[in-house]
């Protein structure tokens, strides 16, 4: 799918409570570098995992479940493969009433979810990292995909 950097740009600007669901404790695992960045960015970023609820990740508690969550959630980002996202989706149709976008995460793709979420409203973003994006609409990323922070030698 193609998203305007417009409407990303406006999506990550309004956005202040994220829920990571299928967060990691393990620094290694990208949903931990992602929900850690996030909260670096000033995003109050929840995870949701039901093997780590209760643990403290970035100041926040992680809950069992989307239910747990509390209502100013105002974007999902989904962890889980494509196939797990709809009954998560329709979770938090029911639970969060603040929420404004449903983020699927790199590889993860729903298009029956994603319909259900947009009918209510919801924007929808599929098969892409709001971490990436966000380094990418904050010229954080260079050409090659990253910033290394090294400057070359080569005249």
């Amino acid at each position: 799918m193609s998203y305007s950097d417009a409407f990303l740009k406006q999506i990550l600007r309004r956005t202040k409570v994220i829920a990571v669901v299928g967060v990691s404790l393990n620094p290694v695992r990208p949903s931990y570098y992602v929900a850690r960045y996030l909260s670096l960015r000033g995003f109050r970023v929840i995870g949701v995992n039901p093997g780590h609820a209760g643990a403290q990740l970035f100041g926040e508690t992680v809950r069992s479940s989307i239910a747990e969550l509390p209502p100013e959630v105002d974007m999902l980002d989904l962890f889980r493969r494509s196939e797990a996202v709809g009954p998560l989706v329709d979770e938090a149709l029911e639970h969060l009433p603040g929420l404004r976008t449903v983020w699927m995460q790199i590889g993860v793709e729903n298009p029956e979810a994603a319909a259900r979420a947009e009918a209510r409203g919801i924007d929808v973003v599929m098969n892409r990292c709001p971490k990436i994006e966000y380094q990418r609409l904050h010229g954080e990323l260079r050409m090659g995909g990253f910033n290394t922070g090294v400057i070359s030698s080569k005249l």
